[in-house]
């Protein structure tokens, strides 16, 4: 399958600074950037850039930052299952994973996250696949945040609604580990029937709970 990556990019303003959000960046820009120290949820600053660069020269991988000036503030990212991870098990070509989103705790108001993930969708460039996040609350900045573990969330549900994405019920046992983790899922336009009645039977191992 041929994976469509047209380059995108805004700019947002935030006080008085001018930030450009703009993916999928290609992997030779990525390495002209840096990370922003706040950025260590997954590993540290330039482990995760490293991390960046290697998923953006996947033929299906597709990074999206927001920086300031050279200095990357948030990114998303998208590529295929991990093949530890049950939605590997059917091998699609059209199933994507939207799995890390990151926001330097400063620059987390006005809405950069959506903003980022917007982007990755724009000018239909998704609209062949199914994409999916699963979210934990072990991942998310409660703390940081300032917020309870279903105000989260509810803010989670939000910013991947903007894009789409809904709620999928699921028999994973790490989802229903929690009430408050959840499957989230964005079936594009131009996916077949057969790839979603795929998708169905990976959700759910046990048949009875079809």
């Amino acid at each position: 399958m041929e994976h469509i990556k047209r380059y995108q990019r805004i700019s947002v303003t935030q006080g008085n600074r001018e930030l450009v959000i703009e993916g999928p960046v290609p992997p030779e820009r990525l390495q002209a950037y840096h990370m922003h120290a706040g950025l260590h949820a997954f590993r540290r600053p330039a482990d995760q850039l490293a991390a960046l660069i290697e998923i953006a020269a996947l033929p299906e991988g597709r990074i999206i930052v927001c920086r300031d000036g050279e200095t990357i503030i948030g990114y998303v990212t998208f590529h295929y299952p991990d093949e530890l991870e049950r939605w590997s098990d059917a091998g699609m070509v059209d199933l994507i994973e939207l799995g890390a989103v990151e926001v330097a705790a400063e620059y987390r108001s006005g809405g950069i996250g959506k903003r980022m993930i917007q982007t990755a969708f724009a000018d239909g460039q998704l609209d062949r696949m199914i994409v999916y996040t699963t979210e934990y609350y072990w991942h998310w900045d409660l703390e940081g945040m300032k917020l309870s573990v279903w105000e989260y969330r509810g803010m989670m549900e939000r910013v991947m609604q903007s894009i789409g994405m809904i709620w999928f019920a699921t028999d994973d046992p790490e989802i229903c580990s929690h009430p408050a983790n959840c499957l989230m899922v964005r079936v594009g336009p131009d996916v077949p029937l057969a790839s979603v009645e795929q998708f169905d039977r990976v959700r759910f191992r046990q048949r009875f709970m079809y």
